[in-house]
């Protein structure tokens, strides 16, 4: 093999055959040993893979391998996130059914996955559009239902009028369908819900326990629960207003700024509200804008702070006399607290710009550390930070703290309308989960609506509940609910006639518990819970940041769903939480504009400058800024291209080698060159070792010379270095540590050719052990590598090399030589050595006497362990 080039087309197809033949990544759930269950988000079936799922599987892989070479019983799953709309347009716009776009997508990108050699056990592979797999959700629906886990209720939902559907707050951009761009609309609907905000605190109480979860993914999730303590507050409407209401209530979590109050706000669902626009024409369009800029938070928060006078005035609570103006604003949700709030435009920034748009006034009431009570005044930026209470009566000289708890007590002992006028509450931004999807592709909800018997379960018995496969998209809307037949059906109960519910669910309720489905995946049930709570939670789960809101949190509320009704004995789904960078690339574009990929151009160095050019054309293009690959900018590497040209193993090499896992990563041709190169100097390293075994073979092996043992001391130290670096999720640094034993053992070939018998012995062991740490990273070239130096069996069945503890001990110290504080040398010395034998190497040193010249030194300062300064 000596000087052949390692061919990853040719070993590549072969060992993943090998892998497949002898069922190597098969997983028992009755294997004794220890589980461990490590898990990447599975992909939607678009059609192709891109270099993010390159990157985001590399990582798992590695790491399921190298728990599998640490003896443990590792289960490595792989499934499609199958159901949603794209599918369904997608049908639309080609004239299929989503169901052959789907099915035929994934079989690609499978085949795709398989070229990397991926570790996956595909006995387990789950498509969640197929009735195998739903009719479990559909049953746990039920369960969920009788245990009081699910309503049906009317709701505000943002809707849009083009994929016409419901949409989640966060699928709604500056007021538009994330996928349409069409502006939403809300409308009121009827809508399924799981009542996930039952579940708040103990959501929020269970981040405690996720200490293995990025600290920031925990923030966003504290911050979507939204846990905040206030207090009720009534306040009594002036006397001779055009309503029956006597008060109006508010939430705040702000009491201590009561003396800062200059309006109150309503939702424009406020009952108030309503009542009012019946008789004003103005409230009434200005309603009407509020519905149509639909209910994300984002997009509330973003919009132009607006309102309408109600001509409606609250006496103020604690300044006798003094009234204030009552509006219907933009920015206030009503099913946030009690739908109306009162404003403090001094110490909020929404109530700062709400109050500088209608000239209300802004009173400062809490002083900052430091700044004068006379003269302090907020000009466009609200005070938000803390400080000290003014300009408020009872509650000036308090802390803020203070000051909510002491008008807290204030409001409490007073009454309002018969009523206490405050009442101490916790409130939470969390609601409940809608889930409820007006379109064909998704799950079925097992419901029937009898006009006789009202709304019912499917029996068990009969599901699935299976979608038509004879459906029609020729009209707007939900084709289930344009199906002749299908949603037709006799009531279980009375046996009338009755009608099936025609949305669908959610697709994050199929990604909430396809890892549990997992542990069990032909059973007949849902899950067997002895089975599913052996495995989970999951040790090791690695995705996108982008999911650190909705899918987790749904997936930890759904673990919880499923213990009340027994399917699984936990609380928390995942145990370690990954979330890796973006892979990126260049941009480029014509001289029209028009983006370029990267496929159609030449980049060309001259020195520090970079240019590009069209390949076809030669025209020039300009080279923009590194940004996400995405297919409307044209910047994506074809991941099929680069296993056929330089193999998955370079690719994974690259991904997992160029940068920390939790930051971007930019591919560049040079990168991925460097990986290929590297790859090539293995194989001559192995090839090169085996020629020197065989022509040392009668050579007697004695004990380690000193270089021998060094070298051993290297192998040890990136053996155990290694190990931890990947149980950290350090790839790059694992890389890093490898590349170092590389060159140890490129070095150690010369030294063997001095002396084979006292060295040959550790450069086989390093050679060895250098094959079994680059398993998890390119799992071909090692099996090749592997086979070449005559080790029986697979590597990847190999167990992970024993540390030697002792070799991690480095017992010499490099010292460096300094004379009158410059550095001119250095020693090696053992470490603890005693001074004054440190001084006599030194001056024993041909370098140290050459440089004295026959003068004595006039002092040796000699710090242990450190250095050596020669002072002369």
């Amino acid at each position: 093999m000596s000087g052949e080039r390692y061919n990853p087309r040719e070993m590549e197809p072969k060992w993943q055959q090998v892998w497949d033949q002898a069922k190597s990544f098969v997983t028992s759930n009755d294997d004794p040993r220890e589980p461990y269950y490590v898990l990447e988000m599975f992909p939607y079936p678009s059609g192709r893979i891109h270099m993010g799922h390159v990157r985001n599987y590399s990582m798992g892989d590695v790491v399921a391998r190298y728990h599998r070479a640490k003896g443990k019983n590792v289960l490595h799953p792989m499934g499609w996130d199958a159901f949603g709309l794209p599918a369904e347009n997608a049908a639309i716009e080609r004239n299929t059914h989503p169901g052959t776009w789907t099915r035929q997508n994934i079989a690609s990108m499978k085949a795709q996955l398989q070229s990397m050699g991926l570790a996956i056990d595909w006995t387990r592979e789950i498509a969640t559009c197929e009735p195998e797999y739903y009719q479990h959700q559909q049953a746990m629906f039920i369960d969920m239902m009788e245990a009081g886990l699910v309503t049906r209720k009317q709701s505000k939902v943002n809707w849009d009028p083009i994929d016409m559907t419901v949409l989640a707050n966060e699928q709604v951009i500056d007021g538009k369908g994330w996928r349409s761009g069409a502006p939403v609309e809300q409308r009121e609907l009827t809508q399924w819900f799981f009542k996930i905000s039952d579940f708040a605190e103990d959501l929020l109480a269970g981040l405690d326990t996720l200490t293995e979860w990025p600290e920031k993914v925990r923030v966003m999730q504290r911050n979507w629960i939204g846990k905040s303590e206030g207090l009720r507050l009534l306040f009594a409407l002036v006397e001779g207003n055009q309503t029956n209401a006597k008060s109006i209530e508010v939430f705040t979590t702000r009491p201590d700024t009561i003396f800062g109050a200059s309006f109150i706000a309503l939702s424009a669902d406020h009952p108030l509200a309503t009542q009012l626009a019946a008789d004003n024409a103005e409230l009434t369009a200005f309603i009407a804008e509020c519905h149509a800029q639909g209910t994300a938070t984002e997009t509330l928060e973003k919009a132009e702070k607006k309102g309408v006078f109600t001509g409606l005035h609250v006496q103020h609570p604690v300044i006798e006399g003094a009234t204030l103006p009552v509006y219907v604003a933009n920015f206030v949700l009503m099913d946030y607290g009690t739908g109306a709030i009162f404003g403090c435009p001094a110490h909020d920034q929404r109530d700062l710009d709400f109050a500088r748009r209608y000239d209300l006034p802004v009173k400062p009431v809490v002083l900052p550390s430091g700044a004068d009570a006379a003269s302090f005044a907020v000009a466009n930026e609200a005070f938000t930070d803390a400080g000290t209470i003014f300009n408020s009566g009872f509650l000036d000289g308090l802390t803020i703290d203070e000051a909510k708890k002491a008008a807290a007590a204030h409001f409490e002992a007073r009454t309002v309308d018969g009523k206490p006028q405050g009442t101490v509450e916790v409130n939470y931004r969390l609601r409940d989960w809608g889930v409820s999807r007006q379109r064909y592709w998704g799950c079925p909800i097992p419901v029937i609506h009898c006009e006789v018997c009202g709304t019912l379960p499917v029996p068990k018995k009969d599901l699935p509940v299976v979608l038509p496969e004879d459906v029609s998209f020729d009209k707007p809307g939900n084709a289930l609910d344009h199906h002749p037949t299908w949603k037709h059906v006799n009531c279980p109960q009375c046996g009338g006639a009755a009608r099936r519910e025609t949305d669908t669910m959610d697709t994050f309720v199929d990604s909430s518990w396809y890892y549990t489905r997992f542990t069990a995946p032909h059973a007949a049930t849902p899950t067997v819970p002895e089975i599913a709570n052996r495995w989970l939670p999951v040790d090791q789960y690695i995705g996108g940041v982008e999911h650190a809101i909705l899918h987790l949190l749904y997936s930890r509320y759904f673990t919880r769903a499923m213990k009340a009704t027994g399917h699984v004995g936990l609380d928390e789904p995942f145990k370690g939480l990954f979330t890796q960078g973006m892979v990126t690339h260049e941009t480029y574009k014509s001289p029209k504009g028009e983006w370029v990929a990267p496929a159609d151009i030449v980049v060309e160095t001259n020195g520090e400058t970079r240019s590009a050019k069209h390949l076809k054309s030669g025209e020039a293009i300009a080279i923009g800024s590194v940004e996400k690959m995405s297919k409307s900018k044209k910047n994506v590497i074809d991941p099929d291209e680069i296993v056929a040209t330089y193999g998955a193993d370079t690719a994974r090499w690259f991904m997992l080698s160029d940068s920390p896992p939790e930051r971007d990563v930019q591919w560049t041709e040079s990168g991925v060159e460097g990986a290929s190169r590297f790859q090539q100097r293995v194989w001559r390293l192995v090839g090169e070792t085996i020629e020197i075994v065989k022509q040392s073979s009668q050579t007697v092996r004695v004990k380690d010379d000193d270089e021998g043992l060094a070298l051993r001391k290297i192998i040890h130290r990136a053996v155990h270095n290694v190990g931890a670096d990947i149980e950290g999720l350090r790839f790059n640094r694992a890389v890093a540590q490898i590349y170092e034993l590389t060159n140890a053992l490129v070095r150690a070939e010369g030294i063997c050719a001095v002396a084979p018998a006292s060295r040959l012995a550790a450069l086989e062991l390093g050679v060895s052990h250098l094959i079994q740490l680059i398993a998890p990273m390119m799992p071909h070239l090692a099996e090749t590598c592997w086979e070449a130096l005559g080790k029986t069996g697979l590597v990847a069945d190999a167990p992970w090399p024993d540390v030697d503890e002792s070799l991690l001990v480095d017992n010499d110290v490099t010292l460096p030589i300094q004379f009158n504080g410059k550095r001119r040398g250095e020693i090696t010395v053992a470490k603890g050595m005693p001074a004054a034998e440190v001084e006599k190497l030194v001056l024993s040193m041909d370098e140290i006497i050459r440089i004295l010249d026959g003068k004595a030194p006039k002092k040796i300062v000699i710090v242990p362990d450190r250095i050596v300064n020669v002072v002369v």
